[in-house]
């Protein structure tokens, strides 16, 4: 085969591929560099990846998309954005004077919004996701106040939950961008989570969650409605609880 033929052959290869896949690939050159209109593209992607990790919070956005949930704000002991990032252990605890002031009571589970690496991520889902999930669990279920956490790791939702005596959290989270996604939403589901002790491996995730690229809300909110219902069952989240949704279909979410 010839180098010409070779190179057809490419050209044809290509547009299939990238139909699977956000990833670049076969972008091409001009010379040793990439063609402009490629490398404009890369340039704003991570313009669009600075703007999301920098960007301020806005909880006032979230709970006006919540209206008629109630709701609580919190900060971290991160006391900015500069300090956030540069003190992963600020974020995960916090304010002493908003650890205050959380109202407590005897909730099945609490729902964190937090920041986390994608304010934009936050403004785009976080409500949505909410929502959907809420309208899954069964009336008797008793949910806290929705906390708005700004400057937070996902690790903060232990703390909220410790102070407000919620039996499991939830952390829907902004993720950390790439250069194909600045508004991943990514959501984190906890039992019995204790401050300072409990790791990653006693948590479920689900990730890319950023219709219509990424999981769609109620595909999200199913999966993460029938993990909370066997978390219960099961008296434990993270490995030792599997998302079986897809093997053996959508199991019924717990009321007792």
């Amino acid at each position: 085969m010839t180098n010409g033929h070779i190179a057809a052959a490419e050209r044809d290869l290509w547009p299939a591929l990238r139909r699977h896949t956000q990833a670049r690939i076969g972008l091409g050159r001009a010379g040793s560099g990439l063609p402009t209109r490629h490398r404009l593209e890369l340039q704003a992607a991570h313009a669009a990846a600075r703007d999301a990790v920098h960007s301020p919070f806005r909880p006032d956005l979230v709970a006006e998309a919540l209206r008629g949930e109630p709701t609580v704000r919190v900060r971290s002991a991160a006391p900015d954005r500069p300090t956030y990032l540069q003190r992963p252990d600020l974020g995960r605890r916090l304010d002493a004077t908003d650890r205050a002031h959380l109202p407590v009571g005897e909730w099945d589970v609490v729902f964190v919004v937090a920041d986390g690496l994608s304010s934009r991520a936050v403004h785009e889902h976080g409500a949505a996701m909410v929502r959907a999930t809420t309208a899954l669990l069964p009336t008797v279920w008793r949910v806290a106040p929705v906390v708005l956490a700004e400057q937070a790791r996902v690790a903060l939702g232990d703390d909220v939950a410790s102070a407000m005596g919620a039996e499991m959290v939830v952390v829907f989270v902004g993720e950390r961008p790439g250069m194909s996604a600045a508004d991943s939403l990514g959501a984190y589901l906890t039992y019995r989570p204790e401050p300072g002790v409990t790791t990653d491996a006693s948590r479920n995730c689900l990730s890319n969650i950023r219709p219509p690229s990424g999981m769609a809300y109620e595909v999200a909110a199913g999966k993460l409605a029938g993990l909370m219902g066997r978390a219960r069952e099961l008296w434990a989240t993270g490995v030792g609880l599997k998302d079986e949704a897809d093997a053996a279909g959508p199991r019924p979410v717990v009321a007792g």
